[in-house]
């Protein structure tokens, strides 16, 4: 059973500079996945068992204090934080970059972004079918296509739990050498299609706040029900 108290999470952003080169599965935790893991085995042993797991949300940083817990991060570090770090990273050097997930509409928004922003890195991307779950034959031509490519750097982008949960369950068959790392949303923020809140919104922990005013019939069953049961949650794991 997932244990906020016992992961191992990274404890600050400038943390994400001595990470080791090579294959690596980087993934994120908030209130709203650690919920998802207590009743989801598959997910929840995606999240122990990953290379790195950053805390992407105030309330894992609040809660890991509180629970005095084997990593007590200092601040949040964002999926975003981690695709700027990583991208620029790249860039500096060249290489080449991969994107799985989302549809074709916003990965040529995200090449068209990257050719500017990022001119150094080369990206090659893939959407996958949009159904619940892949076929083996699904699987397979995602599994080629990433290894074909043999990318610098990975994402993956299919929502939580499904992309965390994807790429561990392949992790193995992945015949690559870079970090991978499962972002989600931040295809979307990238791509322009979704406005991510403005700073002084990030700066309070309240990005959530502004998702569920933006998107109120998507986002309140996460964040009106998941944050107070979040707390509770979090309240049976201090008593225990």
């Amino acid at each position: 059973m997932l244990k906020l108290k016992t992961l191992s999470i990274l404890e600050s952003k400038e943390a994400l500079s001595v990470l080791p080169e090579g294959k690596l599965l980087i993934n994120t935790i908030n209130a709203h996945s650690y919920n998802t893991a207590l009743k989801d085995k598959a997910f929840a042993e995606a999240l122990m068992k990953g290379d790195v797991l950053i805390p992407d949300g105030a309330s894992i940083v609040k809660a890991c204090k509180w629970l005095k817990a084997k990593s007590r991060p200092e601040e949040r570090i964002t999926g975003w934080d981690l695709f700027v770090f990583e991208m620029n990273k790249l860039n500096s050097k060249g290489g080449k970059c991969f994107f799985m997930g989302s549809s074709p509409k916003v990965l040529n928004l995200i090449k068209e972004r990257a050719a500017v922003d990022y001119p150094n890195i080369a990206v090659e991307t893939y959407s996958p079918p949009y159904k619940p779950e892949f076929s083996k034959e699904d699987n397979r031509a995602i599994i080629e296509a990433i290894n074909r490519a043999n990318p610098d750097l990975l994402w993956i982008g299919m929502t939580a739990p499904k992309q965390e949960k994807w790429t561990y369950t392949h992790w193995h068959e992945l015949d690559i050498h870079c970090h991978v790392g499962t972002i989600g949303a931040v295809f979307d923020f990238f791509a322009g299609t979704y406005q991510r809140a403005p700073e002084w919104w990030q700066e309070h922990s309240l990005e959530w706040l502004y998702r569920l005013i933006k998107e109120p019939h998507r986002m309140w069953r996460r964040y009106i029900i998941g944050n107070p049961l979040f707390l509770w949650n979090i309240g049976k794991e201090k008593m225990a």
